[in-house]
């Protein structure tokens, strides 16, 4: 019985390619609908994959049709005869449902690049290989392979070549995606950077296709760099419980690029992250050439970045001071010390909204202070405020106070657990960063 749905589908398609062809956008545009409503019903009929996937294309394809025609009619356009006139001056969307489209670029492929093209990074993330603390083998891979490939070409001759493809593998926030942003940076080169949303769609068939597409566009801007954030979400054990088809498809199509056979790859470099190495497919795993371990950061790295994280904030913390935090900070992850900053940020903010007593300077702005200052007043932020004196308020410098009352509440978020995994897997597949 459910064919005579394919079959009134099939009918109502012929009616509205044949008003289509005729510029008859009014009547074509219910006949597509109608259409699609047959095909739906169909398709929660229908067992056999291979003619899902058909029917499920051509759906997708009449869809569009139908929406170009949709926002066409919304414009005020009927087409032809529709006001016993001349004909309407209607663009021809792009897309023809029918057989034999003219020789113009695949309509499809147009639009999964328009799709792909907000993941192009067009302006610098303005992260320096300076800004990353530590991490020196992993930022001199890197290197290797970025930016001396560009810059001197010549060294890569004979059986020398770039490194293809990366793998940084950590805890969480331990600085994968922000040594990204610093190759994004630093790196001549066109860079992707995406996510599994970027590449997983609804329609079935479409997300191999924006893979292919996505590795077609590097290779047509190279130098180029394509970066998979979190790819375990992409890329995970084949053979899973509860593994889908489309994911099956989607990292075939994945190895099959990244094997590059038919092409030359040479300057397209693939970056991939990910806070759970196991979760990796093996094959994946394997066309990485280089797998390298970011760590929880050292003593010295996290007394770096106490101070960049600070930036030109006003303190008065002395270099023993950022050692000692460093010290105390054992264990902390990247954005652990991150998010402990910027909680210390707000300390003088706090003491400013709860001060009592402030004081003004010899350049007339007023700061909190101690009710025993020299010069100290009895009033409060608020009341400064409505004498018109808000925007000559300022809070005091951060003090070592300040970081102490922070850290006194705060932990780390990586478990030991968690490094245990990391590290069984660096001595069997990775390498140190």
């Amino acid at each position: 019985m459910y064919s005579n749905f394919k079959e009134q589908a099939i009918e109502y398609v012929r009616q509205a390619v044949q008003e289509d062809n005729g510029g008859n956008y009014a009547k074509a545009f219910p006949l597509y609908m109608n259409a699609l409503e047959y095909f739906k019903t169909h398709l929660k009929y229908e067992k056999n994959p291979k003619i899902k996937e058909a029917i499920t294309q051509k759906f997708t394809e009449y869809l569009r049709r139908a929406e170009e025609i949709r926002a066409v009619l919304d414009e005020g356009g009927s087409g032809p005869g529709s006001n016993g006139g001349d004909a309407a001056v209607i663009a021809k969307p792009k897309t023809k449902p029918k057989d034999g489209e003219d020789g113009g670029e695949d309509p499809e492929q147009s639009k999964l690049r328009a799709g792909l093209n907000s993941a192009i990074v067009r302006e610098k993330p303005n992260v320096k290989w300076n800004d990353v603390a530590g991490l020196e083998s992993a930022k001199q891979a890197l290197q290797e392979a970025v930016i001396l490939p560009v810059k001197f070409p010549q060294f890569f001759t004979g059986k020398r070549r770039p490194w293809r493809a990366f793998l940084l593998y950590g805890p969480p926030g331990t600085g994968k995606s922000y040594l990204a942003k610093a190759v994004a940076t630093e790196a001549e080169s066109t860079f992707f950077s995406v996510s599994s949303s970027d590449l997983v769609s609804k329609w079935m068939g479409e997300s191999e296709k924006l893979v292919s597409n996505l590795f077609e566009m590097a290779r047509e801007s190279a130098p180029s760099i394509i970066f998979v954030d979190e790819i375990d979400s992409l890329c995970g054990q084949r053979g899973e419980g509860n593994e889908s088809e489309a994911s099956r498809r989607i990292k075939t199509e994945l190895l099959v690029q990244m094997q590059g056979v038919g092409h030359n790859d040479d300057k397209v470099l693939v970056l991939a992250a990910t806070n759970t190495p196991y979760a990796l497919d093996q094959a994946i795993r394997r066309r990485f050439d280089k797998r390298i371990y970011i760590p929880l950061p050292d003593l010295k790295a996290r007394q770096h970045m106490f101070k960049v994280h600070l930036g030109d904030t006003p303190h008065n913390l002395s270099e023993s001071d950022f050692e000692d935090l460093a010290h105390k900070t054992e264990g902390f992850s990247g954005s652990d010390v991150s998010v402990c900053v910027k909680d210390v940020l707000f300390e003088p903010v706090r003491k400013t909204q709860d001060a009592a007593f402030f004081t003004q300077t010899s350049n007339g702005t007023w700061i909190p202070c101690g009710p025993k200052q020299r010069g100290a007043e009895q009033t409060t932020m608020q009341e400064l405020a409505a004498k018109g004196l808000a925007s000559q308020i300022i809070p005091p410098p951060i003090t070592k106070t300040d970081f102490d009352k922070v850290l006194a509440r705060q932990r780390p978020t990586v478990s030991k657990s968690d490094l245990e995994v990391h590290n069984r897997f660096t001595k069997e597949f990775g390498e140190e960063g």
